[in-house]
Protein backbone atom coordinates (compact mmCIF):
# COMPACT_ATOMS: atom_id res chain seq x y z
CA UNK A 1 0.00 0.00 0.00
CA UNK A 2 1.92 2.94 -1.34
CA UNK A 3 -0.33 6.14 0.34
CA UNK A 4 -2.10 5.04 3.94
CA UNK A 5 -5.55 6.49 4.46
CA UNK A 6 -8.01 6.75 7.30
CA UNK A 7 -11.50 8.96 7.70
CA UNK A 8 -13.09 9.98 10.52
CA UNK A 9 -14.93 12.98 12.32
CA UNK A 10 -13.01 15.84 14.12
CA UNK A 11 -13.59 14.75 17.57
CA UNK A 12 -14.56 16.46 20.40
CA UNK A 13 -10.69 16.16 22.12
CA UNK A 14 -8.95 17.31 18.75
CA UNK A 15 -10.37 21.07 18.95
CA UNK A 16 -10.03 24.07 21.22
CA UNK A 17 -12.42 26.75 22.21
CA UNK A 18 -12.96 28.05 18.42
CA UNK A 19 -14.26 24.38 17.38
CA UNK A 20 -11.11 24.16 15.51
CA UNK A 21 -8.77 21.33 15.00
CA UNK A 22 -5.27 22.00 17.37
CA UNK A 23 -1.84 21.20 16.47
CA UNK A 24 -1.51 19.05 18.47
CA UNK A 25 -4.44 16.95 17.50
CA UNK A 26 -3.06 17.13 14.12
CA UNK A 27 0.25 15.57 15.55
CA UNK A 28 -1.37 12.87 17.34
CA UNK A 29 -2.96 11.98 13.85
CA UNK A 30 0.28 12.27 11.80
CA UNK A 31 1.95 9.64 14.18
CA UNK A 32 -1.21 7.29 14.80
CA UNK A 33 -1.27 7.05 10.97
CA UNK A 34 2.79 6.64 10.34
CA UNK A 35 2.47 4.10 13.00
CA UNK A 36 -0.09 1.91 10.94
CA UNK A 37 1.21 2.01 7.65
CA UNK A 38 4.95 1.43 8.83
CA UNK A 39 3.07 -1.57 10.23
CA UNK A 40 1.76 -2.37 7.34
CA UNK A 41 4.28 -1.88 5.40
CA UNK A 42 7.06 -4.28 7.14
CA UNK A 43 8.56 -1.61 9.19
CA UNK A 44 6.75 -1.07 12.41
CA UNK A 45 8.53 -1.26 15.87
CA UNK A 46 8.52 -5.08 16.12
CA UNK A 47 10.17 -5.80 12.90
CA UNK A 48 12.51 -3.07 13.51
CA UNK A 49 13.51 -3.96 17.07
CA UNK A 50 14.29 -7.65 15.57
CA UNK A 51 16.90 -5.63 13.35
CA UNK A 52 18.00 -3.90 16.06
CA UNK A 53 16.89 -0.83 14.76
CA UNK A 54 14.30 2.19 15.72
CA UNK A 55 12.30 4.85 14.33
CA UNK A 56 13.72 8.19 15.99
CA UNK A 57 11.78 11.39 14.58
CA UNK A 58 14.36 13.99 13.97
CA UNK A 59 12.46 16.90 12.34
CA UNK A 60 8.82 17.95 10.85
CA UNK A 61 7.09 20.45 9.53
CA UNK A 62 3.35 21.38 9.38
CA UNK A 63 1.41 23.90 7.53
CA UNK A 64 -2.41 24.52 8.47
CA UNK A 65 -4.24 25.93 5.52
CA UNK A 66 -7.65 25.73 7.34
CA UNK A 67 -8.54 23.94 10.29
CA UNK A 68 -10.98 21.40 10.24
CA UNK A 69 -14.29 21.73 12.79
CA UNK A 70 -15.40 19.57 15.35
CA UNK A 71 -17.24 16.86 13.54
CA UNK A 72 -16.08 17.79 10.20
CA UNK A 73 -14.79 14.03 8.16
CA UNK A 74 -11.84 14.62 7.14
CA UNK A 75 -9.32 12.06 5.52
CA UNK A 76 -5.48 11.32 7.28
CA UNK A 77 -3.10 10.59 4.18
CA UNK A 78 1.30 9.30 4.73
CA UNK A 79 3.30 7.99 2.45
CA UNK A 80 7.14 7.25 2.40
CA UNK A 81 9.03 9.94 0.28
CA UNK A 82 12.40 8.54 -0.01
CA UNK A 83 15.14 9.60 1.95
CA UNK A 84 17.81 12.46 2.00
CA UNK A 85 21.41 12.04 3.17
CA UNK A 86 20.39 10.40 6.64
CA UNK A 87 16.90 11.41 6.76
CA UNK A 88 13.98 8.95 5.73
CA UNK A 89 10.97 11.30 4.63
CA UNK A 90 7.67 10.68 5.28
CA UNK A 91 4.42 12.97 3.97
CA UNK A 92 0.91 13.67 4.98
CA UNK A 93 -1.68 15.42 4.77
CA UNK A 94 -5.45 15.90 6.03
CA UNK A 95 -8.22 16.53 3.40
CA UNK A 96 -12.09 18.00 3.42
CA UNK A 97 -14.86 15.78 2.07
CA UNK A 98 -14.22 17.61 -0.96
CA UNK A 99 -10.66 16.23 -1.29
CA UNK A 100 -8.80 19.13 -0.73
CA UNK A 101 -5.99 19.34 1.00
CA UNK A 102 -6.01 21.56 4.59
CA UNK A 103 -3.27 20.08 6.34
CA UNK A 104 0.48 19.03 4.56
CA UNK A 105 3.08 18.02 6.33
CA UNK A 106 6.80 16.38 5.95
CA UNK A 107 8.58 14.56 8.37
CA UNK A 108 12.34 13.60 8.78
CA UNK A 109 13.41 10.46 10.70
CA UNK A 110 16.59 8.81 11.55
CA UNK A 111 17.00 4.86 11.66
CA UNK A 112 19.14 4.26 14.67
CA UNK A 113 21.21 1.49 15.90
CA UNK A 114 19.30 0.62 19.16
CA UNK A 115 22.17 -0.58 20.57
CA UNK A 116 24.97 1.92 19.74
CA UNK A 117 22.39 4.44 19.33
CA UNK A 118 23.84 5.74 16.49
CA UNK A 119 22.21 6.50 13.03
CA UNK A 120 22.45 4.31 10.25
CA UNK A 121 21.78 5.58 6.39
CA UNK A 122 18.31 4.68 5.54
CA UNK A 123 18.64 3.46 1.98
CA UNK A 124 18.58 -0.07 2.84
CA UNK A 125 15.28 0.20 4.70
CA UNK A 126 13.72 2.74 2.41
CA UNK A 127 14.51 1.36 -0.97
CA UNK A 128 12.16 -1.61 -0.33
CA UNK A 129 9.38 0.52 0.24
CA UNK A 130 7.49 2.78 -1.86
CA UNK A 131 9.42 6.38 -2.96
CA UNK A 132 5.92 7.85 -4.21
CA UNK A 133 8.17 10.55 -6.53
CA UNK A 134 6.66 13.02 -6.98
CA UNK A 135 4.45 13.45 -4.50
CA UNK A 136 5.24 15.70 -2.00
CA UNK A 137 2.94 17.23 0.43
CA UNK A 138 5.39 20.05 1.81
CA UNK A 139 8.12 20.82 -0.26
CA UNK A 140 11.13 22.40 1.74
CA UNK A 141 9.43 20.92 5.02
CA UNK A 142 11.45 19.32 7.59
CA UNK A 143 13.94 22.01 8.10
CA UNK A 144 16.63 22.41 10.27
CA UNK A 145 16.19 25.10 13.05
CA UNK A 146 19.20 27.54 13.60
CA UNK A 147 19.53 28.77 17.55
CA UNK A 148 18.19 31.74 18.05
CA UNK A 149 20.02 34.91 20.09
CA UNK A 150 17.55 36.64 22.26
CA UNK A 151 16.12 34.07 23.78
CA UNK A 152 14.62 34.78 27.43
CA UNK A 153 12.81 32.21 29.77
CA UNK A 154 9.48 32.08 29.75
CA UNK A 155 8.47 28.80 31.77
CA UNK A 156 9.11 25.19 33.18
CA UNK A 157 7.82 21.68 32.74
CA UNK A 158 8.90 18.68 34.49
CA UNK A 159 7.84 15.64 32.29
CA UNK A 160 4.83 14.00 33.62
CA UNK A 161 3.03 10.25 33.48
CA UNK A 162 1.02 11.40 30.54
CA UNK A 163 3.45 12.79 28.52
CA UNK A 164 5.67 9.74 28.44
CA UNK A 165 4.98 7.22 25.51
CA UNK A 166 5.63 3.40 25.39
CA UNK A 167 9.23 4.23 24.23
CA UNK A 168 9.86 5.67 27.60
CA UNK A 169 10.62 9.18 26.70
CA UNK A 170 7.83 12.50 26.49
CA UNK A 171 6.12 11.79 22.95
CA UNK A 172 6.29 13.69 20.25
CA UNK A 173 3.53 15.62 20.19
CA UNK A 174 3.19 16.58 23.82
CA UNK A 175 6.47 18.87 22.81
CA UNK A 176 4.21 20.62 20.70
CA UNK A 177 1.50 20.82 23.61
CA UNK A 178 4.25 22.53 25.36
CA UNK A 179 4.87 24.86 22.42
CA UNK A 180 0.79 25.59 22.40
CA UNK A 181 0.98 25.99 25.99
CA UNK A 182 3.79 28.72 25.98
CA UNK A 183 2.26 30.47 23.25
CA UNK A 184 -0.58 33.12 23.25
CA UNK A 185 -3.64 31.47 23.84
CA UNK A 186 -5.53 34.33 21.85
CA UNK A 187 -3.65 33.79 18.89
CA UNK A 188 -3.72 30.36 18.79
CA UNK A 189 -7.94 30.45 18.95
CA UNK A 190 -8.13 33.02 16.57
CA UNK A 191 -5.84 30.97 13.94
CA UNK A 192 -6.79 30.46 10.38
CA UNK A 193 -3.74 29.60 8.94
CA UNK A 194 -0.42 28.30 11.21
CA UNK A 195 2.71 26.88 10.34
CA UNK A 196 4.97 24.95 13.23
CA UNK A 197 8.53 23.64 12.42
CA UNK A 198 9.92 21.68 15.16
CA UNK A 199 13.20 20.10 15.91
CA UNK A 200 13.87 16.94 18.34
CA UNK A 201 17.38 17.07 19.67
CA UNK A 202 17.62 14.96 22.76
CA UNK A 203 14.96 12.65 24.05
CA UNK A 204 13.25 13.91 27.24
CA UNK A 205 12.57 11.01 30.46
CA UNK A 206 10.28 11.44 33.23
CA UNK A 207 10.75 13.84 35.77
CA UNK A 208 13.45 15.57 33.87
CA UNK A 209 13.08 19.09 34.62
CA UNK A 210 12.72 21.51 30.93
CA UNK A 211 13.27 25.12 31.01
CA UNK A 212 11.38 26.45 27.80
CA UNK A 213 12.46 29.95 26.48
CA UNK A 214 10.87 32.03 23.89
CA UNK A 215 11.40 34.42 21.37
CA UNK A 216 9.40 36.32 18.77
CA UNK A 217 10.59 35.60 15.13
CA UNK A 218 11.54 38.51 12.80
CA UNK A 219 9.02 40.43 11.45
CA UNK A 220 6.97 38.65 8.70
CA UNK A 221 4.50 40.62 6.39
CA UNK A 222 1.56 38.34 6.74
CA UNK A 223 1.84 36.98 9.91
CA UNK A 224 -0.24 38.18 13.11
CA UNK A 225 2.09 36.57 15.12
CA UNK A 226 4.92 34.45 15.53
CA UNK A 227 7.10 33.20 18.45
CA UNK A 228 10.61 30.54 18.49
CA UNK A 229 10.67 28.21 21.69
CA UNK A 230 13.91 26.06 22.28
CA UNK A 231 13.26 23.32 25.70
CA UNK A 232 16.77 23.66 27.91
CA UNK A 233 17.29 20.69 29.89
CA UNK A 234 20.91 21.74 32.09
CA UNK A 235 21.49 24.39 29.84
CA UNK A 236 21.07 22.63 26.50
CA UNK A 237 18.87 22.02 24.20
CA UNK A 238 16.65 19.43 23.54
CA UNK A 239 13.97 20.77 20.87
CA UNK A 240 13.55 23.70 19.02
CA UNK A 241 10.57 25.40 17.14
CA UNK A 242 9.27 27.87 15.19
CA UNK A 243 5.55 29.30 15.03
CA UNK A 244 4.01 31.48 12.62
CA UNK A 245 -0.02 32.01 12.69
CA UNK A 246 -0.92 34.24 9.22
CA UNK A 247 -3.90 36.06 8.86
Amino acid sequence: MDVWKESYPVGFTAVDESEGLTLAAAFDYFQEAARRHAEVLGVGQEPMVQAGQGWVLSRISVLVERRPRQGELITVSTWPRGWEKLFALRDFDIRDESDKPIVRARSCWLIVNIEKRRPLRPQATMEKLPLNEGRDALPGGGVGLAPLENLLKAGDRVAAYSDIDYNGHVNNARYVQWVQDIADPTALVQAKTLRLDINYLSEVKIHEPIELWTEPLPAESDAVYTLGVEGRRNGGAVFRAELRIKD
